[in-house]
């Protein structure tokens, strides 16, 4: 049996993050989390908390650090846009020199380095639904592209360190991902319905809310990180659900299984809001044979209860 592995997670408090965390120490792993609480929170690793495979440590991936490990999952970057629009120049930061932190950490000891990056890349695409090939439609001076352009160099920065030092690397591109321990203010779509529907508050549709999107729930994503990160695939390689919804019909499950009689209501469009977002996985399942286990009507339902308890 092969030895555990030595894991540091970037962002390990955060949403993504946390499920990874709990994933790997029940397989037996010992794991660093790394977290500067932006939008991460102690309480969603509190259980592991005095255990021996499990360490946390309050730090800013944009200060370098010196660890042993043998694996980097690179999560951390706000990835909501009230969250990374908040401090934009931080969040370009975070991407550009956090991972060039951590590209340099993975050189020093020989870690492999997975990148969480993101759909963003595609920007608001013109292909659709969106291969790995395409290589996207991004306004590279609007309000979200700290987070779209920061994490497309972040990308480069991996490449190059593969090129230039023989780093090992792997690249998720991750598509809208939602589940528990989401923050109630995330300000992303499926939490912002499920909050106002608990707070009996009308459902804000931006537009007609004829735009898509493709939900993938928590665990299927961890599920796809893991297989990205043992494979031997460097990517980029998409990570999402391939079932595409207009953002009303995901009021209306939503309203459905809370409050049927509140309303929608129609807001103006934001800048560069894409129109569009389906991920093609072929790749994911041809590479990881991974494809999503869990659909938006099953996952719905463990998020809304998250989302009850923590407004209680």
């Amino acid at each position: 049996m092969a030895s555990p592995k030595r894991n540091l997670i970037t962002g390990g408090a955060g949403f993504v993050g946390s499920h990874l965390v709990d994933r790997l120490m029940a397989a037996g792993e010992e794991v660093i989390c790394l977290d500067n609480y932006f939008t991460g929170r102690k309480a969603n690793v509190a259980q592991w908390i005095g255990h021996p495979n499990f360490e946390l440590i309050r730090h800013d991936v944009t200060e370098p650090i010196r660890l042993e490990v043998d694996r980097i999952w690179h999560l951390a970057c706000p990835a909501s846009p009230v969250h990374y629009q908040h401090n934009p120049i931080k969040t370009a930061k975070t991407s550009f020199i956090g991972t060039y932190n951590m590209l340099g950490l993975a050189r020093r000891v020989g870690a492999r380095l997975l990148l969480a990056s993101t759909s963003e890349v595609y920007g608001d695409p013109e292909v659709h639904p969106q291969p790995e090939s395409y290589r996207g439609n991004v306004n590279t001076h609007g309000i979200r592209a700290c987070y779209d352009e920061g994490k497309r160099v972040a990308e480069t920065l991996c490449f190059d360190y593969q090129r230039m030092h023989g780093v090992e690397i792997r690249i998720v591109r991750i598509f809208n991902t939602y589940g528990p321990r989401m923050l109630p203010d995330d300000g992303r779509v499926v939490s912002n319905f499920i909050v106002q529907a608990l707070r009996g508050q009308p459902l804000t549709l931006y537009g007609t809310g004829s735009q898509t999107r493709s939900f993938c729930y928590v665990d299927d994503l961890v599920e796809g990180l893991i297989r990205l990160m043992n494979g031997s695939h460097p990517g980029p390689i998409n990570i999402g659900n391939p079932g595409e919804f207009t953002i009303r019909q995901l009021a209306e499950k939503v309203r459905e299984r809370i409050n049927p009689a509140l309303e929608l209501i129609e807001q103006p469009l934001p800048a560069d809001d894409p129109l569009q977002r389906q991920p093609v996985i072929d790749l994911a399942r041809e590479q990881l044979g991974w494809e999503p286990t869990i659909s938006l009507d099953q996952g719905l339902e463990p998020t809304i209860a998250h989302f009850r308890a923590a407004l209680a």
